[in-house]
């Protein structure tokens, strides 16, 4: 019997609750991680490293995540 998986709507847009939670995780990490790299007194580089670390946690999440959506194109037909 196939498991049926759990998905939730988010934003008008139905995902995955394993691959929300696993990008969040991802996401979190870098982010805070490039923080904490930063140095502690120049606050303009620790938002500039987490940001980065943002960028680096959203990038690796759309490289391990990939889209569940099938998508089926349907030709208009016009009525005369």
């Amino acid at each position: 019997m196939k498991k049926r998986k759990q998905m939730v709507e988010i934003w008008g847009d139905i995902v995955e609750i394993k691959s929300l939670v696993l990008s969040i995780i991802i996401s979190g990490v870098t982010t805070m991680g490039a923080y904490f790299l930063a140095p502690s007194n120049d606050q303009t580089k620790q938002l500039f490293f987490g940001l980065v670390g943002a960028v680096l946690g959203f990038s690796i999440s759309t490289l391990l995540i990939k889209p569940k959506r099938i998508i089926i194109l349907e030709e208009e037909t016009k009525d005369k």
